[in-house]
């Protein structure tokens, strides 16, 4: 018989959506209230995390993209600082692997909402040499990138303004492209995710979303959605969202079985290789059965009594997202 927390940590586990508290916090290798902090993650045997410097939609002025850029450097490095000891920073698909190989713990940073970027795709660079591994094109609330699945209209947003991706947006994912960042489309409109789907040169993720069949919320993917992610050879990040896992849930009414229905549908829908698994930790998610990285094992143990085996686990767990993060980077050289 299977033992779930064997088996849990035999894998490269991997979170591809964990927020960062802001402005600072703790140290990261002390034991704190956040859901995610380095002793939590290594008594949950969650190997590596994708650790997102979040920016807040604010008004499109060129104060505040000023302010939200030079807000996303400071981020980026405070997740920099977070390695040291037993936690090691990584940028390449290599490195994480290499990390989980040592015993170590992989901080990989991203950036969430395109607004940081402006009017001028060269800040990308600098998010890159920052260490940046994705971008989300949008947050709450659209951008001058891209139309956001839920619009703002406090800040002037209409419905709908871009029909899904701007010019600049276009210029934005090419430049991600030769940079070899993923394209994010968690938050993005169904007409902006799917331009990106079909603007991008390599395969886009969404890196925290779930499934609009089964929780009608508009942050969720419909079927043409999933499908096209699946096409070009992208991933979903099923998400520890209590609604978007269920109608009006909230974390003490939805666990980790919501959170494998989900995981279950888009691998019928779409196939294994197209999913994989997240929490938005310390960004809102956080369910009854799964409330930070040290209760990570639950998620396997769930997936392991619906019949899921080893091969399965380490693909959902990681495998599947950094086989795209390596096609991002072949696709830079």
């Amino acid at each position: 018989m299977t033992d779930p927390l064997a088996l849990h940590r035999s894998l490269l586990t991997l979170d591809s959506h964990i927020d960062i508290p802001w402005p600072g916090g703790p140290p990261f290798a002390a034991e704190t209230h956040r859901r995610v902090d380095l002793p939590k993650m290594r008594r949950g045997h969650l190997v590596a995390g994708c650790f997102a410097a979040y920016v807040p939609q604010g008004r499109r002025t060129n104060e505040g993209h000023e302010s939200a850029f030079a807000r996303a450097v400071a981020m980026l490095q405070a997740i920099r600082n977070m390695a040291g000891g037993e936690a090691q920073l990584c940028v390449r698909a290599a490195d994480v692997a290499a990390a989980w190989r040592a015993g170590g713990t992989a901080v990989v940073p991203a950036v969430e909402n395109g607004y940081v970027v402006g009017s001028d795709p060269a800040r990308l660079r600098a998010l890159a040499e920052h260490g940046a591994r994705y971008l989300t094109l949008t947050h709450n609330g659209h951008n001058a990138l891209a139309d956001s699945a839920i619009p703002r209209p406090e800040l002037g947003d209409a419905a709908e303004e871009h029909g899904g991706l701007s010019a600049l947006g276009r210029a934005v994912i090419a430049e991600m492209n030769a940079l070899g960042m993923l394209v994010d489309v968690s938050h993005a409109s169904k007409a902006a995710m799917l331009a990106a789907v079909a603007g991008s040169r390599t395969p886009v993720v969404a890196s925290h979303s779930c499934v609009h069949a089964l929780c009608p919320h508009p942050r969720n993917l419909d079927d043409a959605q999933l499908d096209a992610l699946a096409q070009v050879g992208g991933v979903v990040q099923i998400t520890a969202v209590p609604q978007f896992l269920r109608s009006g849930g909230k974390p003490e009414t939805v666990g980790v079985a919501d959170f494998a229905d989900h995981v279950e549908y888009a691998v019928r829908r779409i196939g294994l290789e197209h999913v994989g698994i997240s929490s938005d930790f310390d960004g809102g998610g956080g369910i009854r059965d799964w409330r930070d990285a040290a209760e990570s094992p639950t998620i396997t143990a769930e997936l392991v009594r619906r019949g899921f085996d080893a091969g399965a686990l380490a693909a959902l767990w990681g495998g599947n997202f950094l086989r795209l993060l390596a096609v991002a980077e072949q696709g830079a050289a």
